[in-house]
Order: C-alpha cells, then structure tokens, then sequence
C-alpha cells in the first residue's frame, strides 16, 4: 500500500466507487439481446485473431495467450483502476519517501488521497462511456503469466459503448463488431508478437514518471495551473500567437523538458500502434465486412465532429485530441511505408526499440524507410 502517515495517496477504492456512481448508464438492451452481443464479440474477437495474423504477417497461433474480457462500464472503470495503481506505483512510492516524515504528511496523505480518489472517478466515468475496445497492457493480472508468455495483458471489448455507437451511426450491428474487433485485436497481436514491445513502452512511461516532481504539493499545484490554464483559454478555433490552437492539456503543462523528450518518443510509438490498427481494420474490412465503406465513412465523421462542448472541452484538457491525431498521423505512416516497401518491409518496425519511427519519421515516413531500410543494404 502506497501512503503517507498511513493513508494512501490515491484512494482507489473511492475512484472505483466515484466513476460507477457517475458513469452514465448503457443503450437500453433486453437481458436476451445482452447474452447474444457478448457471445458475438467473443466470436469476433476469436475469428479476428486469423483475420489480423494473415493479413499483418505478425504472429503464430500460439502467440495468443491472452484473455478476451468483455465487459460493461463498471467492468471497464475497475479494469482500468488496477492497470493505474500498477503503472502508478513506483511514482507513489517516490513520493511517499519524500513526503512521509515531513510536517502535515498525514493530513496530506489522508485529505488528498481522497480527492485524488474522486479527480480520477471523475475522470473514469467520463471515459468509460466513450472506449470501445482497450488491450490492457499493464494489467496486474499479467505479472502473474509464466514465463514466455507474451507479455502478458487482456483485451477488453466495452459492450454497452459498442452497442451504443452502432445504434448512433445506424450501420449494420453484426459488421461494426467485427470491425471493432479487427481493431482491437490488431493491438492484442502487436503486443503479443512482439516481445520487447511491452516492456519498452513501460520503460518509457516509468522514466517520464521519474522526472515528476515527486513533491505531493508541487504536483498539486501544477495541476491547479493546468486546470486554470484551461479556464482561462481562448475560446475554441482561436490561434495563438505561435499559430497553434488556444488551450494546452494537463500533460502537456506537467512536463518537464527531458518529460517532453520521452513524450515525443511515446507520442511517436502510440501513433505507430494506433495507425497500425486502423489500417489493418480497414485493410482486413473489405474481405470480412460487407458495409465496411459506410462504416468507415460515418465512423470517422463521429470522431471529427465529437460531441457537446464540454465533452470537446474536456478532450481538450485531458489531450484526447492528441490520440484522434494519432489514428490519422499513425494511419498515413503505415500506409506510406507498406505502399514503398511491403508489408514484410514496414514489419521491421518491430525488430527493435531502435526501429520504432521518430516522432519526426511519423510525419515523415521516408525518412523512416532511408534509415531502416537503405542504411547498409
């Protein structure tokens, strides 16, 4: 347990209990229609497995260890809470040695764990609402798997946000399963195909943890920067000076410069990931989904349009925009390295941390393909 003078910084307990009280409640289903959506996701998911192997060339039939979970919103929100206490771990514990004998420590520990505890049930029901699909890849249960095992992880599909989204964009229900599937599963194979991958993008998340203030108060207040920061924005479409659009998220007014540098490297692999599932889910759709194009098509009008302000308010401030640029920067770096080289060329992307693109190489993905490929052949 992660404290100071004996409470814990983060009340998990109450993040979990805060974000199932507040999350919103799914589409309205019969117990009947509910059974059939989780055994069709199950099937999807299994089916999707062959699907994304033969397609991507990654992977064997061994390689996928991993369990499928589908899940509600609760489901989702205590998925998500352990994965957090894991990743947040050693972050807590350096604060804890730093604040625990100091004067008010266990005020501070026993006050702001608690707020913390609703900030981040606050934060969780916003999003759980929202995720179709997630692979979990820092899921306690993982440290558990054997050895050779694949790095572990489980894929979760969210069956009330995927019914929900289906029945707003009126497409066929049966194909917009698959074709979540198809992209949930690509990110399943990548993790697991690829050994090195998880341990890597922890590394890089536990160093940018590292550089934090690790100061309880200075973190406080970097937050109430950020939060006031936010408020105090140009109104939404207003360029500022050095053209960029009005506002920053709380990650980006956290950091510190060598913060920023592992964030490039992160923003680099996460474009990669994410781009790579959204083409082979369009590259597998036209032979496994029939109203692909339609889907496709509306799917990605959702998702330039969002939603209410505040919900395009608190994308904002919590650097989801930064993820829907990903989909689209990541998805035009994979298809203009596998449209020069192959798709055996673009899958030396995962020999290595050392071939993972650049933040730079992502816009640039030539410069990618001279590197990797022309340097020495």
């Amino acid at each position: 347990m992660t404290s100071i003078g004996g409470a814990e910084m983060v009340d998990w307990n109450l993040a979990v209990a805060t974000a199932t009280r507040l999350v919103r409640p799914g589409p309205e289903v019969s117990k009947d229609e509910a059974r059939a959506v989780v055994a069709e996701l199950r099937r999807h998911a299994k089916s999707s497995e062959e699907h994304v192997r033969s397609f991507t060339g990654m992977g064997t039939e061994d390689t996928h260890d991993t369990p499928v979970l589908v899940v509600d919103r609760a489901g989702w929100i205590r998925a998500n809470v352990a994965g957090f206490r894991e990743i947040l771990k050693p972050l807590l514990e350096k604060m804890q040695d730093k604040r625990g004998g100091g004067p008010g420590g266990a005020v501070l520990g026993a006050v702001g764990g608690k707020v913390t505890g609703v900030e981040l049930g606050m934060l969780l029901s916003f999003l759980a609402s929202r995720v179709l699909g997630q692979y979990e890849t820092f899921a306690p249960a993982t440290r558990a798997l054997p050895a050779g095992a694949n790095g572990g992880g489980r894929l979760l599909l969210v069956a009330p946000n995927i019914v929900h989204v289906e029945r707003e964009l009126d497409v066929d229900p049966h194909d917009f399963r698959l074709w979540v599937c198809l992209h949930e599963e690509t990110h399943r194979t990548q993790f697991t195909a690829v050994p090195w991958l998880r341990d890597h993008l922890e590394g890089e998340i536990q160093s940018f943890l590292g550089e934090t203030d690790v100061d309880p108060m200075t973190v406080l207040e970097r937050i109430r920067e950020a939060a006031q920061s936010f408020a105090g924005g140009r109104p939404e479409g207003e360029e500022g000076e050095d053209g960029a659009d009005g506002g920053r998220s709380i990650v980006e007014l956290v950091q510190t410069p060598a913060q920023r540098e592992i964030l490039a490297r992160l923003t680099a692999v996460m474009s990669l990931l994410e781009g790579h599932a959204d083409f082979v889910m369009d590259g597998v759709g036209p032979d496994v989904v029939p109203s692909v194009e339609e889907i496709r098509e509306k799917f990605k009008e959702r998702r330039a349009r969002g939603a209410s302000r505040l919900d395009q308010a608190l994308r904002k401030l919590l650097g989801l925009d930064a993820k829907l640029r990903q989909y689209r920067d990541g998805e035009r770096f994979v298809r203009a390295v596998v449209q020069e080289v192959g798709m055996d060329g673009f899958n030396r992307v995962w020999t290595s941390p050392n071939t993972l693109p650049t933040k730079a190489e992502i816009a640039k993905p030539a410069d990618w393909v001279a590197r990797v490929h022309r340097k020495g052949d």
